[in-house]
C-alpha cells in the first residue's frame, strides 16, 4: 500500500480509502466486518463515513454506516489502527427542509455551531470512540452547482457564515473531539476562502483535504481545483472513482445486474446519460485493448494524479473489494495514459 500526507497535518493516510456509504442499505453489519478486516489486512488504514450514510439517505436507516464501524471497533480493539474520517451535514445539499430527521428539533440541518456540536455529539456515540481523525463538512451551507446540477443557484438564501463553522471546528479541536478538518463538495472560491480565514486568524483550523467527485467521466476536479490542492496542500479525497460502477462496464448495453446500486436505486442518473455511456464504452474497449480489467485502470487512473491524497472506493462484496485494491499494482503505461486523454478531449467530463 501506499500513503500520502493528509495536508499539512501529520498523518499519513493510505492511496486507497474505504468508502462505507452501502454499509446498512446494501450490506449488512457482518459484511461491512469482514470489508473492514480485508482491508486493514491489506494495508488500508482510511476509512470514510458520513452521519446520514447509507445511501440513499433516509430517516430509517441514518446512522447505521457509523454504528457498523463503531461495533467493529469494539469488537477489534483497534481504534489506533485507523484513521477515521465522517461528515456534518449542512443544508446545501438540497431544497430546505431536507434531512430533517438529522437533529433532534427536526430542523433542516446547517453548519451552524449548534447543529455541529449535535452531529459530532451523535457521530461519536454511534462510532464508539472519543474522538474523529478527519471531520469534513458534507457540502457547504450554501447552496453550489453540485451533485449534477449544471446551473449556479444564484437566488440562494443566506447561509451560515464560515466564519461560525470555523470556530465550531476550532473548538471540537481543542475539545479533543476531532483532529482535523476537512470540506467536501466545495468549490474553490469556497476552498481559499477557508484558508484566507486560518491564515488570519491562527486559531481556527487549516483545512486538511476536499472529498469531491473525480473520475474518468467527471474530472471537472482538475479546471480549477487540482492547482489549489496542489498548491495550498489540500488534498482530493476523490469519491465516486468508478461513477458508481459505471465504470466498470457493468450496465452498457442497458444491462441492470442483479443487486447493484444502478439497478435497485433509479434516482441516481448522473452517470447514466447518453454521453456517459458512450464515453464508457470508449473506455473500456481501451482497457480491453491493453488487457487490463475496466474498473482497475478507472481506479489506477485516480491513483496516479499527483493532486489526489486517497482514492475513496467501495464495494458490496469482497470480491469488489479485493479487485478494487489491486488496483495500487496496476500502473498505466503512457499509450493508455494518452488514450484516456484522447476519449476525454472527445468526450469531456459527460457527468460533471
Amino acid at each position: 500500500m501506499e500513503f500520502r500526507r493528509l495536508g499539512r497535518t501529520d498523518l499519513r493516510v493510505s492511496l486507497i480509502c474505504l468508502g462505507t456509504m452501502t454499509w446498512g442499505e446494501q450490506n449488512t453489519e457482518a459484511d461491512a466486518h469482514a470489508q473492514l478486516d480485508y482491508a486493514l489486512e491489506r494495508g488500508i488504514n482510511f476509512i470514510d463515513t458520513a452521519e446520514m450514510y447509507p445511501v440513499p439517505p433516509k430517516g430509517e436507516t441514518q446512522g447505521r454506516t457509523e454504528r457498523y464501524i463503531g461495533t467493529w471497533l469494539q469488537a477489534r480493539k483497534n481504534r489506533d489502527k485507523v484513521i477515521l474520517a465522517t461528515k456534518v451535514a449542512g443544508r446545501g445539499g438540497g431544497p430546505r427542509g431536507d434531512f430533517g430527521w438529522l437533529r433532534d428539533d427536526k430542523q433542516p440541518p446547517d453548519l451552524s455551531r449548534r447543529q455541529i456540536f449535535e452531529a459530532v455529539d451523535k457521530s461519536l456515540k454511534r462510532l464508539q470512540t472519543d474522538y474523529i481523525d478527519l471531520y469534513q463538512t458534507h457540502w457547504p451551507d450554501r447552496l453550489t452547482a453540485n451533485f449534477g446540477r449544471a446551473e449556479y443557484p444564484w437566488n440562494d438564501e443566506a447561509a451560515v457564515p464560515i466564519a461560525e463553522t470555523l470556530e465550531a471546528m476550532a473548538d471540537l479541536v481543542k475539545a479533543g473531539k476531532i483532529r482535523h478538518f476537512g470540506l467536501s463538495n466545495e468549490t474553490a472560491w469556497g476552498v481559499m476562502r477557508h484558508l484566507t480565514a486560518a491564515e488570519r486568524n491562527p486559531a481556527l483550523p487549516r483545512i486538511a483535504s476536499i472529498q469531491n467527485p473525480y473520475s474518468l467521466l467527471n474530472r471537472w476536479y482538475e479546471s480549477s481545483l487540482s492547482e489549489v490542492a496542489k498548491l495550498e496542500d489540500v488534498g482530493l479525497l476523490a469519491y465516486s472513482p468508478l461513477a458508481m460502477g459505471v465504470l466498470a462496464g457493468k450496465y452498457l448495453g442497458g444491462a441492470k445486474p442483479a443487486g447493484a446500486r444502478l439497478t435497485l436505486f433509479t434516482r441516481f442518473t448522473r452517470y447514466s446519460s447518453p454521453q456517459a455511456e458512450r464515453a464508457t464504452e470508449r473506455y473500456v474497449a481501451l482497457a480491453q485493448r491493453h488487457g487490463l480489467d475496466p474498473a482497475q485502470m478507472a481506479l489506477a487512473f485516480v491513483n496516479s494524479r499527483p493532486f489526489v491524497t486517497s482514492n475513496i472506493i467501495g464495494a458490496t462484496s469482497l470480491a469488489q473489494l479485493k479487485a478494487d485494491i489491486d488496483s495500487i499494482d496496476v500502473k498505466l503505461t503512457q499509450e493508455v495514459l494518452d488514450g484516456i486523454d484522447a476519449i476525454h478531449r472527445d468526450q469531456p467530463n459527460p457527468s460533471a
